[in-house]
Formats: structure tokens, C-alpha cells, sequence
């Protein structure tokens, strides 16, 4: 009885002892939360409430990890930043090294062509709106921004480089005039993913590389 009494306390010590959370996964786990929240509903419906219920956790537990609804947010903008930017910054090394990886496979990391990529580009697109009205959102907006550019520059100056557009391209006006191409696409493809279909997408950035020659 003794032994039973015991294997009896060890079980019950095991169920109540508090589970360990790993903050940065957690806060990653709520990031994502806010992302479907977003693509769904709108970055306005993307409440400390409704980002709980999402991730399945007690709005307490969100409040744990972020000080306001709008640290929640700012981090969820950073998370996308950083895994848009290290997955196209990995493509923009590899043409830099001269791999001959084609630019418009580069350029096409930016857009709407798949269900990850246009899940993406409608967070960017929400996440940058809203920073017009959000100051706090703003500095993130503009690394999104920027980023966009810095692809373009890199894949202009190569193709330069490699005869595949003129010598004598202005080569910041080209930059600007691509990354509105791709702005531009970006916005057709989320808002009229039916006409602005992948298969069209990519042949007008081919179109517009093509005639850089």
C-alpha cells in the first residue's frame, strides 16, 4: 500500500509540475497566429482577443510575451521582414557569386506565384497600409520597402554586368522603374489573383527584363 501511496504522489507531482515554454518559439507560435488572423481578416481584426483564440491561448499568456497589442504586431511585421529577407537574400548571394541563377527566379521570390508567396505579399501589403496610420509600423514598412530595391539594384547591376541589359542602362532609373513593375504585380496579384494569374505574372517581368537589352 506504502509503494502504491508513493508511485500515487510521483504521478500526480509529474501531471502538476508547470510545463517549460520556450519564449522564442512561443512568441514565434503567436507571430504566426497574427499572420492567419491577417490574411484572413484584415489587420484590423488582429486583436490581442482574436490572436488568443487563434493560437489557442489564454489572451494572459499573450500578454506574457508583448506589452501591448502593438508590440504584438511590430514583431509579427520583424518575423516577416526577417523570413522574406533571409530566404531572397540567400538567391541574391547566390547571383553575386555569378551562379547564373536567372533573374527573373530572384524577382520571383517577391511575388504573389504560390499559395506561401501570396500569403506573404497580402501581410506585406496589409502590414504596409497600416503603417500610414501606425508610426510604429512605419520603420518596418521601409525595410520592406527598401529590401524590394536592394533585389532590383543587384539583379540590374548583374545583368549589366553579364551583357544581358545595355552598358549604357541608367541603372537607378531602372532599379526604380522594376521594383514599380514588381509593386505593381504584387498588388494585381493579390487583388485579381484571377486575371493577374502566376503564368501572366512572370511573363511581364520577363517581358520587361527582355527589354532592358
Amino acid at each position: 500500500m506504502t509503494l502504491l501511496l508513493k508511485l500515487a504522489g510521483s504521478c500526480y507531482k509529474e501531471e502538476v509540475s508547470p510545463r517549460v515554454v520556450d519564449p522564442v518559439a512561443r512568441r514565434q507560435h503567436v507571430a504566426e497566429a497574427v499572420f492567419r488572423v491577417v490574411v484572413r481578416d484584415g489587420v484590423e481584426q488582429a486583436s490581442l482577443r482574436n490572436v488568443a483564440v487563434e493560437a489557442g491561448l489564454a489572451i494572459g499568456s499573450i500578454r506574457h510575451y508583448f506589452d501591448s497589442h502593438d508590440a504584438m504586431i511590430i514583431f509579427a511585421v520583424e518575423a516577416l521582414v526577417d523570413s522574406i529577407g533571409a530566404r531572397v537574400l540567400a538567391h541574391v548571394e547566390a547571383l553575386s557569386a555569378g551562379e547564373g541563377r536567372p533573374a527573373v527566379r530572384v524577382l520571383s521570390e517577391v511575388l504573389p506565384l504560390d499559395g506561401r508567396r501570396r500569403d506573404e505579399a497580402v501581410l506585406w501589403l496589409a502590414f504596409a497600409t497600416a503603417a500610414r496610420t501606425r508610426p510604429g509600423l512605419l520603420p518596418h514598412a521601409e525595410r520592406l520597402y527598401d529590401g524590394v530595391r536592394f533585389i532590383c539594384d543587384k539583379v540590374v547591376r548583374r545583368m549589366v554586368a553579364e551583357g544581358t541589359a545595355a552598358a549604357d542602362l541608367d541603372v537607378q532609373l531602372e532599379v526604380e522603374r522594376l521594383a514599380s513593375l514588381l509593386d505593381g504585380l504584387t498588388v494585381d496579384g493579390v487583388l485579381h489573383p484571377d486575371r493577374m494569374t502566376p503564368e501572366l505574372t512572370v511573363s511581364v517581368l520577363e517581358r520587361h527584363l527582355g527589354s532592358l537589352r
